[in-house]
């Protein structure tokens, strides 16, 4: 592969990255530096939004490589402590192009609001926007991971769960992981977790 192919590759990534932050932020899901996105190149590798900036208004500088160790292939460069959630998701599926990983309200509130180990959505139409998942009479599983700052830990939490979780998962008063062979589907599986999310939040509302 030549220079330049490597270099437009790159290129083409970022811009991904880029168009996805924007995305994310006129829905409110990457609210202040919340959130983190990253997409895996055909050659392995990994362009990743770098720690602290607002991912709606990402630039080129934004985005920075790491490798599936999680750490930043250029000195200087800091990856989000999380980065090593992309990395498992990345290492356990070679389909997976992209992952994304937003801080809604319906998300963060939910998953505080419940002790069970996942939240079912049952029912709904968009359902079906998941992989594997073909008509609205049937139920989904979105698994809920307690919260942790160590996330080598949490990614052995999550592991076990891996292969299973077609709409995602979501960190316990954090938000939402969801991933897809490319950015585009990685978004609209976003898109749909978080409209089924905010109307199980609104039924609850109306069951007061």
């Amino acid at each position: 592969m030549d220079q330049m192919t490597t270099t437009d590759l790159w290129s083409g990534a970022v811009q991904d990255v880029i168009a996805a932050g924007r995305r994310m932020d006129r829905f409110g899901w990457v609210p202040a530096t919340a959130g983190n996105i990253s997409r895996r190149l055909p050659d392995g590798r990994i362009a990743i939004t770098r720690s602290g900036g607002h991912k709606g208004c990402l630039t080129q500088e934004g985005v920075i490589e790491v490798g599936m160790d999680g750490k930043a292939v250029h000195p200087g460069d800091r990856p989000s402590a999380e980065t090593l959630l992309h990395c498992q998701l990345y290492a356990h599926d070679p389909a997976i192009g992209a992952v994304l990983h937003g801080h809604s309200v319906a998300s963060t509130v939910l998953s505080m609001a419940t002790t069970d180990g996942a939240l079912t959505l049952a029912d709904y139409e968009v359902q079906k926007v998941f992989e594997g998942q073909t008509t609205h009479d049937a139920s989904v599983r979105v698994p809920v991971f307690d919260n942790d700052q160590d996330i080598a830990r949490l990614c052995t939490v999550v592991a076990p769960e891996l292969g299973r979780m077609p709409a995602g998962y979501i960190i316990r008063g954090h938000g939402v992981y969801v991933w897809g062979a490319t950015m585009d589907v990685a978004l609209a599986r976003l898109e749909g977790l978080e409209f089924l999310l905010a109307c199980e939040l609104e039924k609850r509302k109306l069951r007061r």
